[in-house]
């Protein structure tokens, strides 16, 4: 997450120096626990959040838990992260909806904080839950709220009670009191409440929320806090409880650029939890706030639960099943692929949904270089085929790709990589379909996974030759010394790097026969 880029990067590069060490000495702890000291505070952490999570460190990390560790560097990450959890609120908190509807839920914070494209976020969030959901512009104050609103409403599909124009004219108590009496009338079971806010906190702005607090009696009192506004946000969280209460927080712009560690202070400093996060600007970009998943990004241990609830979300169980039956049939065609980028793409950021695999930190220049554009101009490809083309690519030859390339936009070579890629991805997921084992490219058959077309055989009648027949004396020791050594002779040597481009690191092992089970397993579900 872009918020805590910085934070992150410090804090995996003073847990590095620990992997070397068998045992953890005291001055070891105390170097580490500086360094995390040192981290937060650039980050913008409350400086009494980082004396009381430092000592609580060290505490821990100069206890027995570390001493008997057979790790001891990956214990006190694990203790870091435990005391992160702590101070981001400790377990989620799920919204209260009242037992008689409808829910009331009030939105407050300063001007700028981005309540009113949060009110819309929160309510297209209540709709996908099943709820049906009134926005209510009770900000009558700043230019355009109003008109704002019912233009984030009109994208959310949720409707929006608007009786005044705003502007400076109009009661927002009695908007947010008749507010409530219409969405019992209209059956809506949740009204989210959108006050005014000021540049900074004044004894008007506070007054007036008061006023609509006690008028409404909502059930949720939610202050909006934008993520980048350094330690200030502290001091105003402080005020607003002093003046409003609330009863949760919601963290804003966490997709920015900025420090962000004010953010990590809030929860802590108030002792109410943080419920909701937004990362983006798209409706679409919002979340519940779960403080373990955050301090796993954080720690750069990546966030897997929320990448598998965005994909089950986007992703059709119905629509998979038919694919996978398709790769064990050899009928997957290029409009499957299609129909497969588009639901990828329904599922939000691809940049974002990598960044949440662990270890993504270490791979933050291939995530910047990476240009979701990418599957636009492969969709643009594919349109441009006809329905007997992307049925079978077969027919595509040297005219039809020409005209394909100047349909599309892009060039020749571009079609070509295109039916290249999916040809074999979809020969590779045939083979795995049908319960082989595929042959990546740059990696080499796999053990165990059978020739698969394989390299011929030498010799008339099969028979291998045991020694070598170059004429060269230098070569011919050196193939014999191979041949000796099991290897074959003239072989390149075996590949090191990944075939997708990420690198190297050593030979990886092969998959067991109970990974390949269960892939076959899913694939035929």
């Amino acid at each position: 997450m872009a918020t805590f880029g910085n934070l992150s990067d410090r804090l995996a590069e003073t847990f590095k120096s620990l992997r070397t060490k068998g045992k953890l000495s005291a001055s070891d702890v105390d170097g580490t626990v500086r360094e995390i000291r040192r981290a937060l505070l650039d980050a913008d952490v409350s400086l009494d959040v980082v004396k009381e999570f430092t000592a609580h460190v060290r505490e821990r990390a100069l206890g027995d838990e570390v001493n008997k560790a057979l790790n001891p560097a990956q214990q006190v990450v694990q203790i870091v992260n435990e005391e992160l959890v702590r101070i981001l609120g400790g377990e989620q908190r799920r919204l209260q909806f009242a037992k008689n509807p409808p829910t009331v839920i009030m939105l407050a914070g300063l001007q700028g904080a981005g309540k009113t494209t949060l009110a819309g976020k929160l309510a297209k969030w209540l709709a996908k839950e099943g709820h049906t959901p009134l926005l209510v512009a009770a900000d009558l104050q700043r230019p355009n709220a109003v008109n704002q609103l019912q233009v984030v409403g009109g994208q959310a599909g949720v409707p929006v009670f608007a009786p005044e124009p705003g502007n400076g004219s109009g009661d927002p108590v009695k908007v947010a009191k008749d507010a409530v009496k219409h969405a019992e009338r209209a059956l809506h079971d949740v009204v989210i409440i959108d006050t005014a806010g000021r540049l900074g906190v004044d004894a008007e702005l506070m007054k007036q929320a008061s006023n609509i607090r006690k008028a409404t009696n909502p059930d949720e009192v939610l202050f909006v806090i934008d993520a980048m506004i350094g330690q200030d946000a502290v001091n105003t969280a402080k005020a607003f409880q002093e003046g409003v209460d609330f009863t949760g927080v919601v963290l804003t712009k966490l997709d920015g650029d900025a420090r962000g560690g004010a953010a990590l202070s809030v929860a802590s400093v108030t002792g109410r939890p943080i419920i909701f996060a937004s990362t983006g600007e798209g409706l679409d970009d919002f979340e519940p706030f779960h403080p373990d998943r955050m301090a796993s990004r954080i720690l750069d241990l990546g966030d897997i639960l929320t990448l598998i609830e965005q994909a089950q979300s986007a992703f059709d169980e119905e629509e998979a099943m038919k694919v996978a039956e398709k790769f064990a049939t050899d009928t997957f065609t290029l409009n499957d692929f299609l129909g497969q980028m588009q639901q990828l793409r329904g599922a939000g950021s691809i940049k974002k949904m990598l960044g949440m695999l662990p270890g993504a930190g270490g791979m933050k220049q291939q995530l910047e270089n990476f240009d979701e554009r990418e599957i636009v101009r492969t969709e643009a490809i594919i349109q441009s085929m006809t329905p007997a083309e992307r049925e079978n690519t077969k027919l595509l030859n040297g005219s039809r790709r020409l005209r394909i390339a100047k349909g599309s936009g892009m060039t020749v070579t571009d079609v070509n990589q295109l039916v290249a890629r999916f040809e074999q991805a979809a020969k590779m997921m045939k083979t795995v379909a049908r319960g082989g084992v595929p042959q990546i490219p740059g990696m080499g058959p796999l053990p165990g996974g059978g020739s698969h077309g394989g390299g011929k055989r030498q010799g008339g009648k099969g028979k291998k030759s045991n020694s070598s027949r170059s004429g060269n004396p230098a070569k011919r020791a050196a193939e014999n010394a191979a041949i000796a050594s099991g290897a074959t002779p003239g072989a390149a040597p075996a590949p090191t790097g990944s075939g997708f481009g990420l690198g190297g690191g050593g030979a990886k092992a092969a998959p067991s026969e109970e990974e390949l089970a269960a892939l076959q397993k899913m694939l035929r579900r």
